[in-house]
Formats: C-alpha cells, sequence, structure tokens
C-alpha cells in the first residue's frame, strides 16, 4: 500500500520524501506564516528571502511567529555598502508608504540576521511619523530587516544589505575604555527643529549617554538602555522605544513627529540595570 501524502514512507526513500515536503510539513516556515510563495521558493532553504540569507526562516519565526507576513517596497531600511566602522553603522527606515496606503502601523521590528543578538530595536510610532534614524553594532556583513507589524495582523518586511569588515559587537566602546562612562551615564541632550521634513512638521533629536554593552566583551556583562518614550504634558504618549545590545554607545536617535507638540514634553526611560532617565525637552 503507497505511503499517504501526509506521512512519509519508510526505507530509503524516507530522506527525499522529507525534503519535497518539508513545506508541507512547516519546517520551513512559509505556509504555516501566510507568505504567498512561489512553487520554486517552497522548496528554497532561504524561504524566498530576496537577499539569500539562510538565516531568515529562523529570523522569521522568532520575531513574526505564525502571522501573515510579505516582502514590501512601502518599508525603507537604508544603511551604507560598506560600514566603515562597525560600531557605528547609520541606518534610516522609513514606512510612511504604508501609512499613506491606509495601513495603521503596531511596531517596527528591527533585526540584524548575522548578529550574535538580532534584535536591534523596536519602535512603536504612535503619534509620530514611522521613521526612524539611529546607530547600531554590525559583527559582520548582514542582511538588515524592518520587519513593520500592522494593526490588521500583518507584517510588511523591507530589508537592505550592509558589508562589514566585523567585530562590532565584540569590542568595548570608546567610554568604556576609558572609563568616562560613569561620568556621564544617562545624561540626555535633546532638542526639536522645525520644518525640516517636506517642508513642515517637527523633528526630535535624542543623545543619551550611555556604554551599551553587548555582554560579548570579557569581563564585562550586558549593559544597555531598554526603554525610552516620549511623553507631553497630559501624559499623552507620543512614541516608546525598547533598545537592545547592538544599539551604538550614546545613542544618538532622531524621531520625525509630523506635527509641533504641545508645550514640554517628558523622555523617560530606564536600563537594564534599573537606572532611571528622565529629561525635559521645551517643544
Amino acid at each position: 500500500m503507497p505511503p499517504s501524502p501526509s506521512q512519509p514512507p519508510r526505507g530509503p526513500n524516507r530522506r527525499r520524501w522529507l525534503r519535497d515536503n518539508a513545506w508541507r510539513l512547516g519546517t520551513l516556515g512559509a505556509g504555516s506564516l501566510g507568505w504567498a510563495l512561489p512553487a520554486q521558493a517552497q522548496d528554497d532553504p532561504t524561504g524566498g528571502d530576496p537577499l539569500g540569507s539562510m538565516q531568515w526562516p529562523v529570523v522569521r519565526r522568532k520575531f513574526m511567529g505564525t502571522e501573515a507576513a510579505e516582502f514590501s517596497p512601502q518599508v525603507l531600511i537604508k544603511g551604507p555598502p560598506f560600514a566603515e566602522d562597525a560600531m557605528n553603522v547609520p541606518v534610516l527606515l522609513d514606512a510612511r508608504a504604508l501609512v499613506q496606503a491606509g495601513h495603521t502601523i503596531d511596531r517596527i521590528v528591527v533585526v540584524a540576521d548575522r548578529n550574535p543578538v538580532q534584535h536591534v530595536l523596536t519602535f512603536e510610532p504612535r503619534q509620530a511619523l514611522p521613521v526612524l534614524a539611529f546607530r547600531f553594532r554590525l559583527e559582520q556583513g548582514s542582511p538588515l530587516r524592518a520587519l513593520v507589524r500592522t494593526q490588521d495582523g500583518r507584517w510588511h518586511v523591507g530589508q537592505t544589505w550592509v558589508n562589514a569588515a566585523g567585530g562590532g559587537c565584540t569590542v568595548p566602546g570608546a567610554t568604556r575604555a576609558d572609563g568616562s562612562w560613569s561620568q556621564t551615564l544617562n545624561q540626555v541632550q535633546a532638542r526639536f527643529f522645525r520644518n525640516v521634513l517636506e517642508g513642515s512638521g517637527t523633528r526630535l533629536r535624542v543623545r543619551v549617554m550611555h556604554p551599551m554593552d553587548t555582554g560579548l566583551v570579557a569581563g564585562i556583562p550586558a549593559f544597555h538602555i531598554e526603554e525610552l518614550e516620549l511623553r507631553d504634558s497630559a501624559d499623552r504618549l507620543w512614541w516608546r522605544l525598547e533598545l537592545h545590545e547592538p544599539v551604538s554607545e550614546n545613542p544618538l536617535i532622531t524621531f520625525e513627529l509630523g506635527r509641533t507638540p504641545p508645550g514640554t514634553m517628558v523622555l523617560q526611560g530606564r536600563d537594564n540595570n534599573g537606572n532611571r532617565i528622565h529629561h525635559e525637552v521645551a517643544a
């Protein structure tokens, strides 16, 4: 009796059957995640990734679970073709095209496939625009992704490739090396700028002094900012940011608010040792 289409045969043909039917069993995850992949991509161990990353199937399961997702030109993420300083790689992400298409953004997750710590940050725009500029550490050349979840439960993925000489996550930062970090820990510089995005809107640039240790340098445990958020005088949340170890030392982050916030704004947060961050900035 021939084997059931859902049951692998015994004997020498078993391995071939498992390989040819991996997509049915969910081992590649494409069908179970709702990806609309062509037939040839179902047999692709990269899960149809445009950048051909072998890590991508694991990344998508880890960060998006079983929710529907698609690669989208409406999500832009940009970095340098080659990172001359792997400890300070500049990144710009922009998902305004999704908003213009009628979507409401829940959160944006930035990941680097080949980093020892893949999760770079999570951004909840709330009343801000879904635009963010920052710097991060890159251990080796890697795909860099912006995973954007909209409130309808779908994920929209943008990606780019950044090459690097390597070692960005396994070298101590300058303030850790010279010991000056303790004198400036969690000091904040913040400033609003007007009319900088397409002739209108308000930009907020924030710098928080922190060593942002990855925990991958011998003798130095992980020590990094975990959360930042911006609230107005009525305690309304404008944006929230969850940071992880790969974010560069003394994070410099730029937000686009789209409109001028009312009155004095409060920037607050904490690091993974419980040290508090609090700063008021006049709009």
